[in-house]
């Protein structure tokens, strides 16, 4: 689907529990992996961006879990644009089981617009302009 960015990755025993089951923080991790791929894709580089003065901290993010992820599984995470504005950028995600397609994952994160000094700035239209957003793929 077009504006959809799509990372592949494995779970690795370090990033599971005991019981062999992903711990819940790096699903935010994932998150960030996809986002990137995202900019990335699109000729928007975090390296050119800071070289200009230009940061993007996450100010939300929330995951709605539905299924674990277990070691050694293959997963998807999927990513789009739901808003972009004036100083805020807003990223949907889904992580899926690559074998069945199967949803572990839904979650939504918010970037702020800052300068060097970490005050808030404006996102230049040359970059609002690549980060389109597309309605939702799948029910956050």
């Amino acid at each position: 689907m077009k504006g959809l960015t799509c990372v592949e990755l494995r779970v690795r025993y370090a990033e599971t529990d005991q019981m062999g089951i992903a711990h819940h923080a790096n699903y935010l991790i994932w998150c960030e992996l996809a986002r990137t791929r995202y900019m990335e894709e699109r000729g928007v580089e975090y390296r050119d961006l800071e070289a200009q003065g230009l940061r993007f901290p996450v100010v939300e993010a929330h995951v709605r879990y539905r299924l674990p992820a277990r070691y050694d599984e293959l997963l998807r995470v999927r990513c789009w644009v739901r808003d972009v504005a004036s100083r805020r950028v807003e990223f949907g995600h889904a992580i899926e089981r690559q074998e069945d397609g199967e949803l572990l994952a839904t979650a939504r994160t918010s970037l702020i617009a800052v300068d060097s000094n970490h005050a808030i700035t404006t996102i230049p239209e040359k970059v609002r302009k690549l980060l389109a957003p597309i309605p939702d793929p799948i029910r956050l």
